[in-house]
């Protein structure tokens, strides 16, 4: 997941000094901190490194990565006039982003690079919320009291997403993933009717380049089939759900990625090498299947477990 090179001291060393939106505003850090699992794992793909609230500051919102608690808001979006004040994003604003892509394509040679962005319900619950929420309950308020309101802040979401991602296809990404982090607080009638059809814009962005499309959400088990039908190629699964139970539930035919659970990289190994190996049985149901994480890597695992867990994926592969 995105956060697979947080957990090596080499990625520790190189943010001393360096905030976390900056590094990724600034494309050889991007670039490096890209690099880095790669060249320390082995992995068959690199994700690029950004963060969720970068297309939102790129496009003029004021944020910032509080330690401790990730992403605040200086001026949360509440009302009909906050929204009316959100400005689109420029081309312009997307340089960094673009010269990271390139500079880390360059590096990558044959290994592919998957581009990624905040799905629009998430950004959007930043937004609203003012940072990171449980349940975002002022999110879904909004939702219902003033639909309008809402339907034209994840409109606003969706563009600057997709603009996001297009970017980094563009700029030479193989794969794009939509990540949405807090779909989990919603019901599937919500979902459906005031969050998917903004989801399919932000992925509209892409038409006409040929690259696969992933949706990834937490807690997705009960809108799954309704995240797949926004447009997307690859469906991410969390860890609570099983991978067969998964295909079950998108209606077969749908390749997966997923979902070993990140709480099991600090059990023994034994224990994590059975989990991975279930995994991988269950994913079998699938046409196909992205070994992965249910979520994003702990940052105090053992770099050397994950090494372990890509060359026992790689050797049941037959890689």
């Amino acid at each position: 997941m995105r956060q697979a090179g947080r957990s090596l001291p080499e990625y520790r060393e190189l943010r001393v000094g360096n905030e976390m939106l900056d590094a990724c505003l600034t494309p050889e850090l991007a670039s490096e901190i890209t690099l880095q699992p790669v060249r320390r794992h082995g992995v068959d793909a690199a994700i690029f490194f950004s963060d969720i609230v970068i297309p939102v500051k790129l496009a003029g919102v004021e944020v910032e990565i509080v330690p401790g608690r990730g992403p605040v808001i200086a001026e949360p979006i509440r009302t009909a006039s906050d929204v009316a004040r959100l400005r689109p994003l420029e081309p312009h604003a997307l340089a960094p982003i673009i010269e990271g892509v390139a500079r880390t394509v360059a590096e990558l040679g044959a290994t592919p690079l998957i581009g990624f962005a905040g799905a629009p319900f998430t950004l959007a619950s930043y937004l609203v919320e003012g940072g990171p929420s449980k349940d975002q309950q002022r999110a879904r308020t909004l939702m219902y009291s003033d639909p309008q309101t809402w339907a034209t802040l994840l409109n606003w979401c969706a563009d600057v997403a997709g603009e996001f991602l297009r970017a980094q296809v563009v700029a030479g990404a193989s794969a794009a993933q939509l990540f949405d982090s807090w779909v989990g607080s919603l019901s599937e009638q919500q979902y459906v009717r005031r969050v998917a059809p903004h989801s399919k814009r932000a992925l509209s962005h892409l038409r006409g380049l040929d690259v696969p499309k992933v949706h990834f959400g937490v807690g997705s088990g009960e809108v799954l089939k309704a995240m797949h039908n926004i447009g997307a190629d690859v469906m991410g699964v969390d860890w609570r759900i099983p991978l067969d139970e998964a295909e079950r539930r998108l209606g077969g035919g749908v390749p997966l990625q997923g979902n070993i659970d990140p709480a099991l990289l600090g059990a023994p190994w034994h224990i994590l090498e059975a989990h991975v190996r279930d995994v991988m049985q269950r994913g079998m149901s699938a046409p196909s299947h992205v070994v992965n994480l249910g979520h994003g890597v702990p940052p105090e695992t053992d770099p050397d477990v994950l090494t372990r867990i890509v060359e026992l994926v790689h050797g049941v592969g037959g890689h």
